[in-house]
């Protein structure tokens, strides 16, 4: 199933992926810097969900509280508490 997920303090305003029995695919992030989440996009690619939010959780860009990485996290704690 599908999800998109509006992130907050990040370029990148949004983040599309599913998740098949808790393995991650298709990650899409909707803006941002393009290279470094169309990396992170690919490297979470066939991961647990479990496993990018250990790697993923808390990782900060500048000042902003968060990073796209993190956002990405957040997305996947809310789509696994449905």
């Amino acid at each position: 199933m599908k999800n998109v997920y509006k992130t907050k303090n990040t370029c990148s305003s949004s983040i599309e992926f599913e998740l098949d029995n808790g393995i991650v695919k298709n990650v899409k992030f909707n803006g941002g810097c393009m290279g470094n989440t169309q990396g992170v996009a690919a490297l979470v690619e066939g991961m647990s969900a479990d496993e990018v939010i250990k790697r993923c959780k808390n990782i900060q860009c500048g000042f902003r509280g968060t990073s796209c990485p993190d956002q990405l996290a957040k997305a996947l704690e809310a789509a696994l508490a449905k």
